[in-house]
């Protein structure tokens, strides 16, 4: 994979950024500490942990679903703590997110259709006149059929509801996306083609794309840059080639290891038949 991403103005940047949960009765729990990245404009970037090391919590942050402790979060070099109400929203039509579950993140009583034309509505994003063919090109653009427009979630495959909800997000022209375990709910014959549908989406749109996952070879796939992260902390960060063929921090080997060998457990499996 070539890096195309280096010496691009930063569109996204975290300074010294932690997040920390208050809890009756119980200590505060410290789910993010002190973390800095630095995500340029078109860029790519995996974020590589297991379940609980602030994977998740990062990307609220992120989303500005959640407010930091302490630390920064610039976008193109402002300070989101000091927007005013107006450009926090123009903040959340910029930076978008896809989540994990996508037949939950729509609306079951909605169809295609009413999903994505509430969306180009409520934010004024083109005239009444122009809806019905600003849908059909965002379907177009995810590769559906006009077919499925009045279909609803529960009607549809978990890879069809991911790509309706990667539509949504497209109609408010975002310039980040943040994919949260975008494919690790679907069928391993569906994963691929979601995931070269983001990297064609992010090379051709030249969006700026955070991928959460806790699988390598999704990061390895489609990320330039890649962030290993445990326990709240950024153990380990480059060049994703590099932090997956040639680790330095001992979590991100012992994640490494833990990645079955196919091959070698069928030439193990053939032998013990023989």
């Amino acid at each position: 994979m070539v890096n195309k991403s280096r010496n691009k103005t930063p569109v996204l940047e975290l300074s010294g950024l932690s997040v920390v949960y208050k809890r009756v009765g119980r200590p505060a729990l410290r789910a993010v500490n002190k973390v800095s990245l630095s995500l340029p404009a078109g860029g790519s970037l995996g974020i590589v942990g297991e379940s609980g090391c602030g994977k998740s919590s990062l990307a609220r942050v992120i989303m500005g679903l959640h407010p930091p402790h302490e630390g920064a979060l610039l976008f193109e070099g402002r300070s989101i703590a000091i927007f005013t109400r107006a450009q926090r929203v123009q903040y959340r039509r910029r930076v978008q997110m896809i989540f994990q579950d996508a037949t939950g993140s729509l609306n079951p009583r909605m169809t295609v259709r009413q999903s994505l034309e509430e969306v180009l509505r409520v934010h004024r994003i083109c005239a009444a006149k122009e809806i019905e063919s600003r849908v059909d090109s965002l379907l177009e653009r995810v590769a559906l059929s006009k077919k499925i427009l009045d279909s609803y979630p529960r009607e549809m495959s978990g890879g069809q509801c991911q790509r309706v909800s990667i539509a949504r997000c497209l109609a408010l022209g975002p310039e980040v996306i943040i994919a949260d375990e975008p494919v690790s709910a679907l069928d391993v014959s569906v994963q691929a083609r979601i995931l070269n549908l983001l990297l064609k989406l992010q090379q051709e749109l030249n969006l700026a794309l955070i991928l959460i996952s806790h699988d390598l070879a999704v990061v390895k796939h489609v990320c330039d840059e890649a962030v290993v992260m445990y326990a709240g902390e950024f153990v380990e960060v480059g060049c994703t080639l590099d932090v997956l063929e040639n680790p330095q921090h001992a979590y991100t080997k012992s994640l490494l290891a833990a990645v079955p060998d196919v091959k070698r457990a069928l030439r193990k499996q053939a032998v013990i038949k023989l």
